[in-house]
């Protein structure tokens, strides 16, 4: 792929195509709707093109500290929509969500403008950066599911650390540690996969890109109320209550 400022949806759209479709669809669903693609993107095409866009909105981040839990910095999509539209590309792609309505077996659409995790940037730049185990819990109708996309990986010990089948009446769960490469993808089923990311070590740094698909837009008020204080507390801060006009 030529590393160029051309279009990252003709660039998603040339990388969907090389998959051997029939493989990833087959280890999606035996590893309980969870799917790791090395290489999606090629490395050069992620640092020439998406790691700048990531880099412009550094001074923009939220940083939390939830003592036990989470320490971090994040980019909402109000942000990215905004400041760095090359995610959107990404985001947006109609080839690139074609392939995973075909590998999750269901149609999936574009969350609502109003949910920052939709096309979101999470940073791990100082040490003891992390989160704790959790799901990526769906307060929609519908199911959520979220992709990875790593984008800077300068790191030993910070990972993503996956448990398959936690919880399977049948299975026996299966301990992954992963390091996300630029240009790699995960993809899960939020509801399925028990997650978390060790602590980023001294002089050392990761910066990971998200994107979220639901099959069913619709979200009750309560649930609503509830994703917003999480959100605002723990990743995005008191700017996910601000209104935001639509841009589709």
């Amino acid at each position: 792929m030529t590393v160029a400022a051309g279009s990252v949806a003709e660039g998603v759209e040339r990388a969907v195509a090389a998959l051997d479709f029939e493989r990833l669809h087959r280890e999606y669903w035996e590893q309980n709707e969870f799917l790791v693609i090395k290489r999606f993107l090629p490395r050069s095409f992620v640092e020439a093109v998406l790691v700048p866009q990531a880099q412009g909105v550094k001074p923009d981040l939220n940083r939390n500290y939830i003592p036990g839990h989470k320490k971090g910095g994040s980019v909402s999509y109000y942000t990215v929509q905004e400041k760095a539209p090359r995610f959107l590309e990404l985001y947006r792609s109609e080839s690139f969500k074609s392939f995973l309505s075909r590998l999750i077996e269901a149609p999936l659409t574009f969350c609502p403008d109003n949910d920052p995790h939709s096309c979101a940037l999470y940073y791990y730049t100082e040490p003891g950066d992390h989160i704790g185990f959790h799901y990526d819990t769906s307060y929609y109708k519908g199911a959520r599911y979220t992709i990875l996309m790593g984008l800077v990986d300068r790191s030993t010990h910070c990972k993503l650390v996956c448990e398959l089948f936690k919880d399977h009446p049948t299975k026996e769960p299966r301990h992954l540690e992963l390091v996300t490469e630029p240009g790699d993808v995960v993809i899960f089923n939020g509801d399925k996969l028990w997650h978390a990311v060790t602590p980023l070590g001294a002089h050392e740094r990761r910066v990971v890109l998200t994107l979220q698909y639901v099959t069913d837009r619709r979200m009750g008020p309560l649930n609503k109320l509830f994703s917003n204080m999480k959100d605002a507390f723990a990743y995005f801060g008191p700017a996910v209550f601000m209104p935001r006009a639509k841009s589709r």
